[in-house]
Parts: structure tokens; C-alpha cells; sequence
């Protein structure tokens, strides 16, 4: 075989694999439908046709920073590696961590000298981490702070929320001769109330390590020391969350927040606790729906007692009309 049909041969395998590439791109940019243009939709994640609207690719990965930057300067100062920084850690997470195990990269275990060498070296990064006592302030308090909440079932937003506002209290002094779990606690109370998904003094109570009166004082100081906005709990925010626990459809749920309505019009919320009022709202709304709820049954999910309910939904039965016997 000659130069001239190596090269030939080698000319024309190379213009073949042009073109199959080229229509593989093609096949990718075009709508496999009609033949339009496809865009590219990075709001909603998907790939859509420009002419007829077909959606020919959806869930598409997002592969850039979860930021915006408009400038250089800002792209440089929010580039970073690793996990976001958090106010739930006293350091905000961005120190290191020597892990428990002791094996190396290849996943062999330590000799007994490496093991201790390593021990040691936990040792001195937890006393580097927390090297006065505020930082042991912080790292005791978020800690309960995160305990609280995850038996509360609060979201991340509530926790990061109370994290800022234990870190203004420690930063304005308002610690001393109070303990670490009563402005923790106190924080995370008026956390929820300022994110909507509040929760009963009570309920807060049962998972917190000091009492009623303690974190109503606790509470009442930070808020005006602080100068938190915190709105009167609304009791149409706890209705879902008892309605969820007892299991009761949409229809009572919706039921029950008309109650509350008329009820304000009336002026009936006034002065009144929001968790009886959305207790004794569910109860009525289970009754006019004929769901079977009992108000042991509900004084066991808002904790609350029984008089208050049976006080309540008759003045809510009465606020919209409905006659009780």
C-alpha cells in the first residue's frame, strides 16, 4: 500500500468522525419534534424548545455556586472551598476535625504509636477550637439549641435564627446570672415565634432543662434587651400541626381556620391563649365535619387541659353563628 492511500484513508476516516460528531451536536441543540432551537431554562432546571415548548430534558444538575456575585471583587470574596459557614457552631464551621477512626488513607488501622500520636492530636485541635470560655459558652449553648430544636422537629432556618440571637446576647453581656440553658431556650422560643412555626411555652418546656417561670423570665428580658420584633402567635399557625397529629382531613382543617376568622372579626382572640384557641378550633371543626375526636385526644397533642377546650369552642361555635346545646 502506497503514502498516498495511507493518507487517503487516514483524510477520510478523520472527515467521517467530523461529521458524526457534528450530528450528534446537532441532534443535541435541535428539538427532536419539530426541529426548533432548544434554551436552556437554569431557573426550572430544564431544556425547552423554543417553538413548540417541548421539554426535552429535566432535573438537570446545577453545577455553579449556590451564590450570586455581580462584580469581581464580590466573585473573590464569596469564593471559598468546603461547606458553607453556619452560625450553629461556635466557629461557625470553619475549623478542622480529626476523625474518630484510626486508619489511614488506604484504610489499614494505626500501629499502637500512631494511635496514641493521633489521640494526642484530637486532644490538642478540641483545646484549640474552644480556647477561652466564651467559646465554650457558644459550643455548650448551640449544642442545646440543636438538641432542642430537633425534638421540637424545627426546621434549619428556626435553629440558625436562635443561634444569632444567643450570639447577641453573649455579645452584649446579657449572660450574667443567667444559666446557659435559659437564654438558649429563650432564644430558640422567640426564634420560632419570629420564623411562623412557633411552639406552646409548654411543649418548649418538656424539652428544655429549666422551668416555666425561669424561661417566661429569660424570654421577656432578651426580647426587650434585644429589641426582637416578635408578633402575638397567631393561632391559625398552630391548627396543621394538630390537625396533622390527629389525623384529621382538609376539610376540618380549613373548618378550623374559619373559626379562627370569625372569631377575630368578632374579637374574641383578644387577651385569649392562641394554642386553646387552635385546640378548641380543631375540636369544633372535627365536630361539624362529623370526625371522631376526642377532647382528651386533643388536650393530649396541644397540652393543654380540657376545661380550656370546652370553654373555647362553644365562644368559637358562637362567633360564627352555629347554636350549641
Amino acid at each position: 500500500m502506497s503514502d498516498t492511500e495511507i493518507r487517503t484513508y487516514t483524510e477520510e476516516a478523520s472527515e467521517a468522525s467530523k461529521r458524526r460528531e457534528t450530528e450528534e451536536s446537532t441532534d443535541e441543540v435541535v428539538c427532536p419534534e419539530c426541529g426548533g432551537r432548544l434554551e436552556t431554562d437554569t431557573e426550572h432546571g430544564e431544556t425547552v424548545c423554543a417553538d413548540c415548548g417541548l421539554v426535552v430534558e429535566e432535573d438537570s444538575i446545577d453545577r455553579g455556586p449556590e451564590w450570586r456575585a455581580f462584580d469581581a471583587s464580590e466573585r473573590d470574596s464569596k469564593s471559598r472551598v468546603g461547606a458553607p459557614t453556619t452560625k450553629m457552631m461556635h466557629d461557625k464551621g470553619l475549623s478542622t476535625n480529626i476523625g474518630w477512626q484510626d486508619k489511614d488513607a488506604y484504610g489499614k488501622s494505626l500501629s499502637s504509636r500512631q494511635r496514641q500520636k493521633m489521640q494526642r492530636l484530637r486532644t490538642w485541635n478540641e483545646r484549640f477550637r474552644t480556647r477561652d470560655s466564651k467559646e465554650r459558652n457558644l459550643k455548650q449553648a448551640l449544642g442545646e439549641i440543636d438538641r432542642m430544636a430537633s425534638a421540637l422537629g424545627l426546621p434549619e432556618n428556626v435553629r440558625e435564627t436562635a443561634s444569632v440571637i444567643y450570639r447577641r446576647a453573649l455579645n452584649e453581656d446579657l449572660l450574667p446570672g443567667r444559666s446557659i440553658e435559659g437564654v438558649a431556650t429563650a432564644s430558640l422560643y422567640a426564634a420560632a415565634r419570629q420564623a411562623g412555626v412557633p411552639r406552646s411555652l409548654d411543649e418548649v418546656r418538656n424539652v428544655s432543662r429549666i422551668d416555666k417561670m425561669e424561661l417566661t423570665r429569660t424570654y421577656r428580658y432578651i426580647v426587650r434587651e434585644l429589641n426582637l420584633e416578635v408578633a402575638p402567635a397567631d393561632p391559625e399557625s398552630y391548627i396543621p400541626r394538630f390537625a396533622s397529629d390527629l389525623d384529621l382531613s382538609d376539610e376540618a382543617e380549613g373548618r378550623a381556620r374559619k373559626l379562627i376568622e370569625a372569631a377575630r372579626e368578632d374579637g374574641q382572640l383578644s387577651g385569649k391563649s392562641p394554642v386553646g384557641l387552635a385546640a378548641a378550633a380543631v375540636y369544633a371543626a372535627a365536630l361539624l365535619c362529623n370526625e371522631k375526636v376526642t377532647q382528651s385526644d386533643v388536650s393530649e397533642v396541644a397540652n393543654i387541659s380540657e376545661v380550656t377546650i370546652r370553654n373555647r369552642y362553644k365562644e368559637l361555635l358562637e362567633a360564627e353563628g352555629v347554636v350549641t346545646a
